[in-house]
Protein backbone atom coordinates (compact mmCIF):
# COMPACT_ATOMS: atom_id res chain seq x y z
CA UNK A 1 0.00 0.00 0.00
CA UNK A 2 3.25 2.15 -0.06
CA UNK A 3 4.71 4.40 2.59
CA UNK A 4 3.20 6.49 5.39
CA UNK A 5 3.96 8.96 7.85
CA UNK A 6 4.74 7.09 11.34
CA UNK A 7 1.98 9.42 13.36
CA UNK A 8 -0.14 8.67 10.91
CA UNK A 9 0.11 5.01 11.18
CA UNK A 10 -0.15 5.17 15.01
CA UNK A 11 -2.94 7.78 15.42
CA UNK A 12 -4.81 5.57 12.71
CA UNK A 13 -4.50 1.91 14.89
CA UNK A 14 -5.68 4.20 17.94
CA UNK A 15 -2.77 4.95 19.78
CA UNK A 16 -4.01 8.55 20.08
CA UNK A 17 -4.46 11.99 18.34
CA UNK A 18 -1.82 12.90 15.97
CA UNK A 19 -0.47 15.63 18.74
CA UNK A 20 -0.47 12.32 21.56
CA UNK A 21 1.24 10.08 19.38
CA UNK A 22 4.09 13.03 18.44
CA UNK A 23 4.80 13.11 22.57
CA UNK A 24 4.61 8.94 22.45
CA UNK A 25 7.15 9.18 19.87
CA UNK A 26 9.32 11.77 21.65
CA UNK A 27 9.40 9.54 24.76
CA UNK A 28 11.39 7.11 22.88
CA UNK A 29 8.45 4.52 23.18
CA UNK A 30 8.44 3.79 19.37
CA UNK A 31 10.55 1.25 17.41
CA UNK A 32 10.77 0.31 13.62
CA UNK A 33 12.53 -2.55 12.56
CA UNK A 34 14.34 -2.28 16.20
CA UNK A 35 15.66 0.90 15.99
CA UNK A 36 13.93 3.63 18.14
CA UNK A 37 12.43 6.11 16.04
CA UNK A 38 11.20 10.00 17.09
CA UNK A 39 10.40 11.71 14.46
CA UNK A 40 6.48 11.72 13.63
CA UNK A 41 7.31 12.28 9.95
CA UNK A 42 9.53 9.10 8.99
CA UNK A 43 8.36 6.95 6.47
CA UNK A 44 7.47 3.67 7.18
CA UNK A 45 5.76 0.72 4.75
CA UNK A 46 2.71 -1.31 6.56
CA UNK A 47 3.53 -4.09 4.39
CA UNK A 48 6.95 -4.67 5.44
CA UNK A 49 8.01 -2.85 8.47
CA UNK A 50 7.91 -4.33 11.94
CA UNK A 51 6.16 -1.69 14.71
CA UNK A 52 6.77 -1.86 18.26
CA UNK A 53 4.99 0.47 20.81
CA UNK A 54 6.21 0.23 24.28
CA UNK A 55 7.29 -3.21 23.39
CA UNK A 56 3.74 -3.89 21.69
CA UNK A 57 3.67 -5.14 18.23
CA UNK A 58 1.66 -2.76 16.25
CA UNK A 59 -0.01 -4.74 12.89
CA UNK A 60 -1.88 -2.35 10.50
CA UNK A 61 -5.42 -3.24 9.43
CA UNK A 62 -6.52 -1.28 6.32
CA UNK A 63 -10.32 -2.30 7.26
CA UNK A 64 -11.92 -3.98 10.13
CA UNK A 65 -15.12 -5.75 10.57
CA UNK A 66 -17.04 -6.64 13.35
CA UNK A 67 -20.30 -8.48 14.15
CA UNK A 68 -22.71 -6.87 16.76
CA UNK A 69 -25.50 -8.00 18.42
CA UNK A 70 -27.00 -4.31 18.90
CA UNK A 71 -28.85 -3.87 22.20
CA UNK A 72 -31.75 -2.14 23.02
CA UNK A 73 -31.42 1.45 24.38
CA UNK A 74 -28.02 2.37 22.07
CA UNK A 75 -28.28 4.54 18.47
CA UNK A 76 -27.24 3.46 15.19
CA UNK A 77 -25.11 6.95 14.87
CA UNK A 78 -20.96 7.20 14.99
CA UNK A 79 -21.11 9.79 17.31
CA UNK A 80 -24.29 10.76 19.71
CA UNK A 81 -23.30 13.67 22.52
CA UNK A 82 -26.38 12.28 24.46
CA UNK A 83 -26.78 8.48 23.81
CA UNK A 84 -24.49 5.20 23.64
CA UNK A 85 -23.65 4.49 20.10
CA UNK A 86 -23.02 1.17 18.44
CA UNK A 87 -19.30 2.40 18.17
CA UNK A 88 -19.46 2.71 22.06
CA UNK A 89 -20.03 -1.14 22.15
CA UNK A 90 -16.74 -1.53 20.25
CA UNK A 91 -14.38 -1.48 22.70
CA UNK A 92 -11.34 -3.19 20.93
CA UNK A 93 -11.28 -1.21 17.94
CA UNK A 94 -8.11 0.14 16.58
CA UNK A 95 -9.68 2.24 13.58
CA UNK A 96 -11.38 5.66 14.15
CA UNK A 97 -13.30 5.29 10.69
CA UNK A 98 -15.91 3.09 11.88
CA UNK A 99 -19.43 3.14 10.94
CA UNK A 100 -22.58 1.04 11.40
CA UNK A 101 -23.71 -0.35 7.89
CA UNK A 102 -27.28 0.53 7.76
CA UNK A 103 -29.20 1.31 10.91
CA UNK A 104 -31.36 -0.28 13.48
CA UNK A 105 -33.64 1.78 15.76
CA UNK A 106 -33.30 2.17 19.39
CA UNK A 107 -35.27 -0.16 20.62
CA UNK A 108 -34.55 -2.84 18.10
CA UNK A 109 -31.66 -5.43 19.03
CA UNK A 110 -29.84 -7.99 16.30
CA UNK A 111 -27.15 -8.16 13.88
CA UNK A 112 -25.37 -4.66 12.86
CA UNK A 113 -22.13 -4.81 10.67
CA UNK A 114 -19.78 -2.50 11.71
CA UNK A 115 -16.87 -1.67 9.16
CA UNK A 116 -14.38 1.15 8.02
CA UNK A 117 -14.73 -1.01 4.17
CA UNK A 118 -17.55 1.90 2.71
CA UNK A 119 -16.96 0.23 -0.98
CA UNK A 120 -18.61 -2.78 0.53
CA UNK A 121 -21.21 -0.87 2.71
CA UNK A 122 -22.43 0.90 -0.34
CA UNK A 123 -22.85 -2.48 -2.31
CA UNK A 124 -24.68 -3.75 0.67
CA UNK A 125 -27.24 -0.62 1.25
CA UNK A 126 -27.81 0.18 -2.31
CA UNK A 127 -31.32 0.10 -3.11
CA UNK A 128 -30.49 -1.39 -6.61
CA UNK A 129 -29.38 -4.44 -4.81
CA UNK A 130 -32.06 -5.64 -2.57
CA UNK A 131 -29.70 -7.65 -0.28
CA UNK A 132 -32.41 -9.41 2.13
CA UNK A 133 -32.49 -8.77 5.50
CA UNK A 134 -34.71 -10.70 8.03
CA UNK A 135 -36.12 -9.90 11.17
CA UNK A 136 -37.68 -11.59 14.18
CA UNK A 137 -41.02 -9.82 15.19
CA UNK A 138 -43.15 -10.01 17.97
CA UNK A 139 -46.36 -8.42 17.50
CA UNK A 140 -49.28 -6.60 19.71
CA UNK A 141 -51.84 -8.84 17.81
CA UNK A 142 -52.70 -11.97 16.57
CA UNK A 143 -51.48 -12.19 13.17
CA UNK A 144 -54.00 -13.57 10.94
CA UNK A 145 -53.00 -15.73 7.10
CA UNK A 146 -54.96 -12.65 5.17
CA UNK A 147 -52.39 -9.90 6.67
CA UNK A 148 -49.05 -12.50 6.11
CA UNK A 149 -50.67 -12.67 2.68
CA UNK A 150 -50.56 -9.02 2.04
CA UNK A 151 -47.65 -8.29 3.50
CA UNK A 152 -45.82 -11.18 1.59
CA UNK A 153 -47.78 -9.34 -1.88
CA UNK A 154 -46.36 -5.79 -0.63
CA UNK A 155 -48.28 -2.90 1.31
CA UNK A 156 -48.68 0.82 1.39
CA UNK A 157 -46.11 2.30 3.70
CA UNK A 158 -46.96 6.14 2.27
CA UNK A 159 -44.14 5.67 -0.39
CA UNK A 160 -44.73 5.83 -3.88
CA UNK A 161 -44.77 2.70 -4.71
CA UNK A 162 -45.92 -0.74 -2.71
CA UNK A 163 -43.42 -2.48 -0.64
CA UNK A 164 -41.77 -5.17 -2.10
CA UNK A 165 -42.99 -8.56 -1.88
CA UNK A 166 -41.77 -10.17 1.73
CA UNK A 167 -41.26 -13.42 3.05
CA UNK A 168 -42.78 -14.89 6.22
CA UNK A 169 -41.76 -17.47 7.84
CA UNK A 170 -42.35 -19.47 11.30
CA UNK A 171 -45.39 -18.31 11.87
CA UNK A 172 -49.08 -20.28 12.70
CA UNK A 173 -51.97 -17.74 11.52
CA UNK A 174 -53.44 -16.25 14.65
CA UNK A 175 -49.89 -16.50 16.19
CA UNK A 176 -48.23 -13.20 17.28
CA UNK A 177 -44.89 -13.47 16.63
CA UNK A 178 -42.90 -14.81 12.65
CA UNK A 179 -39.99 -13.68 11.08
CA UNK A 180 -39.99 -11.66 8.06
CA UNK A 181 -37.70 -11.20 5.15
CA UNK A 182 -37.42 -7.71 3.51
CA UNK A 183 -35.05 -6.32 0.53
CA UNK A 184 -35.36 -3.19 0.77
CA UNK A 185 -34.49 -0.65 3.52
CA UNK A 186 -36.63 2.29 3.79
CA UNK A 187 -36.91 4.33 7.18
CA UNK A 188 -38.67 2.35 10.17
CA UNK A 189 -39.86 -0.32 6.98
CA UNK A 190 -41.04 -3.74 9.24
CA UNK A 191 -42.62 -1.26 11.71
CA UNK A 192 -44.70 0.16 9.30
CA UNK A 193 -45.39 -2.61 7.36
CA UNK A 194 -47.21 -4.54 10.18
CA UNK A 195 -49.03 -0.46 11.21
CA UNK A 196 -50.17 -1.02 7.72
CA UNK A 197 -52.27 -3.98 8.04
CA UNK A 198 -53.69 -2.66 11.77
CA UNK A 199 -50.92 -4.30 13.92
CA UNK A 200 -47.77 -3.10 16.07
CA UNK A 201 -44.58 -4.56 16.52
CA UNK A 202 -43.68 -4.78 20.25
CA UNK A 203 -40.01 -6.29 19.48
CA UNK A 204 -37.90 -6.39 16.94
CA UNK A 205 -34.00 -8.27 16.59
CA UNK A 206 -32.38 -8.28 13.10
CA UNK A 207 -31.52 -12.66 12.34
CA UNK A 208 -29.24 -12.11 8.75
CA UNK A 209 -28.09 -8.84 6.63
CA UNK A 210 -27.71 -11.21 2.94
CA UNK A 211 -25.49 -14.25 3.67
CA UNK A 212 -24.08 -12.80 7.14
CA UNK A 213 -25.85 -14.39 10.17
CA UNK A 214 -25.93 -13.29 13.80
CA UNK A 215 -24.25 -15.33 16.29
CA UNK A 216 -25.99 -16.86 18.43
CA UNK A 217 -23.51 -17.16 20.90
CA UNK A 218 -23.60 -13.63 21.04
CA UNK A 219 -25.28 -11.63 23.52
CA UNK A 220 -27.06 -8.21 23.28
CA UNK A 221 -24.25 -6.08 23.41
CA UNK A 222 -21.62 -8.74 22.28
CA UNK A 223 -19.51 -8.37 19.63
CA UNK A 224 -16.98 -10.33 17.52
CA UNK A 225 -14.50 -9.99 14.37
CA UNK A 226 -15.75 -11.46 11.31
CA UNK A 227 -14.02 -14.48 9.73
CA UNK A 228 -12.05 -14.37 6.63
CA UNK A 229 -15.06 -16.58 5.28
CA UNK A 230 -18.07 -14.40 6.26
CA UNK A 231 -16.13 -11.33 4.84
CA UNK A 232 -15.13 -13.00 2.24
CA UNK A 233 -19.25 -14.19 1.64
CA UNK A 234 -20.53 -10.67 2.04
CA UNK A 235 -18.16 -9.17 -0.39
CA UNK A 236 -19.39 -12.16 -3.12
CA UNK A 237 -22.82 -11.62 -2.15
CA UNK A 238 -22.70 -7.68 -2.53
Amino acid sequence: MGKMRLDKYLADMGLGTRSEVKKFLKGGQVTVNGGTVTKPEFKVDPDTDEILASGEKVAYEDFEYYMLNKPQGVVSATEDSREKTVLDCIVSKKRKDLFPVGRLDKDTEGLLLITNDGALAHRLLSPKKHVDKTYFVRLRENLSQEDSRKLCEGVDIGEENLTMPADITGFVPGDRQCCITIREGKFHQVKRMFASVGNEVVYLKRLSMGPLILDEELKPGQYRKLSAKEIERLKNNA
